[in-house]
């Protein structure tokens, strides 16, 4: 069951990944939120490239995508590129701007990654069931962006 407990278990494995191993934990906690929230079945994170306006993808958990390199603009991630705000999409396919990553993603969540005021990334959760995502996977995705904008790495990206 998915309680207040579960939540406060998942942020404090992917902020305790994040603190003991830095940049080159990521790819664990994409894992381990892909592995422990059921309704996580692709989670990665994707890097703003300001000098291309294309986000590039980073690490992340899930089945193999074409979509590596998304111009700002396109599908959701590139809506948030330029956005900044975060987006949730309860049935990607009423969507007019979707990128299909897989036929079986039915909803899609998108929190941005700030360093200070600068937009830097995001995090895409993809999901095989409609209306998946509530305010606790919101929550949970905002530590984690948070604690990654703390990362030394961080201050290169752009």
């Amino acid at each position: 069951m998915m309680n207040a407990d579960f939540w406060m278990t998942q942020r404090d494995s992917a902020l305790q990944t994040i603190q003991n191993r830095g940049w080159s934990g990521l790819v664990e906690v994409c894992e381990g939120l892909r592995k422990e929230v059921p309704h996580y079945q692709w989670v990665g994170i994707y890097w703003m490239n300001n000098a291309e306006q294309a986000l590039h993808l980073g690490p992340f958990a899930g089945a193999e995508t074409e979509h590596r390199v998304i111009p700002y603009g396109r599908g959701i991630c590139g809506q948030v590129a330029l956005s900044g705000q975060t987006f949730e999409v309860p049935d990607v396919w009423a969507q007019d701007n979707y990128l299909a990553c897989s036929m079986e993603t039915k909803a899609e969540l998108v929190v941005p990654i700030y360093r200070g005021s600068m937009l830097i990334g995001q995090i895409d959760i993809d999901s095989h069931y409609l209306d998946p995502f509530s305010a606790e996977d919101e929550e949970l995705l905002y530590g984690i962006a948070e604690a990654i904008s703390r990362l030394p790495e961080a201050a290169a990206i752009g």
